[in-house]
């Protein structure tokens, strides 16, 4: 029904989108996979991986994807789409191998470099959709980015703790 509502108007998410989107979703299996195979011997760090790499890398990348493809009035290039889908899983990349590697003692500023990529890919998809029509989608939309933006601080003070 929000796609056809759309579609009635002319509005198609761009190809551009389809590679982030497409990561999300790959980012979801991935997520059940770490869970199916350390369900025998469960950790909290695997816990936690299966979980962020479902909700945030997955679930949240792919609201973005087909959020930009939808709001977005400009056209949005390869090179645009590039940019956000590199920032925002190099930025979860990092916050997952310095999680990961917390108990080394040398991941919280790998930890902290992935909070600056996503902070900065976050900035980019928000620039991207200005002046989008005022909608639900749109407070949708702003609403995850707002997410990401709030928790990711939170996020970084307790990787210290």
């Amino acid at each position: 029904m929000i796609l056809e509502s759309h579609a009635r108007r002319g509005v198609r998410i761009p190809p551009a989108s389809l590679p982030m989107a497409s990561f999300g979703a790959t980012a979801v299996v991935a997520g059940g996979i770490v869970a199916a195979a350390t369900a025998s011997a469960p950790s909290q760090p695997a816990a936690w991986a299966s979980a962020y790499l479902v909700l945030v890398v997955g679930v949240v990348q792919v609201a973005l994807a087909v959020g930009l493809g939808l709001l977005a009035v400009r056209p949005i290039t390869g090179s645009m789409q590039a940019w956000a889908f590199g920032l925002f899983n190099l930025g979860n990349a990092a916050v997952l191998v310095g999680t990961l590697l917390d108990g080394t003692g040398g991941g919280v500023w790998i930890v902290d470099l992935g909070g600056v990529l996503l902070l900065a890919a976050m900035g980019l998809l928000l620039y991207y959709v200005r002046g989008a029509r005022r909608s639900w989608l749109l407070a949708l939309y702003v609403g995850v980015v707002g997410v990401i933006v709030v928790s990711m601080p939170i996020g970084l003070v307790l990787s210290r703790v």
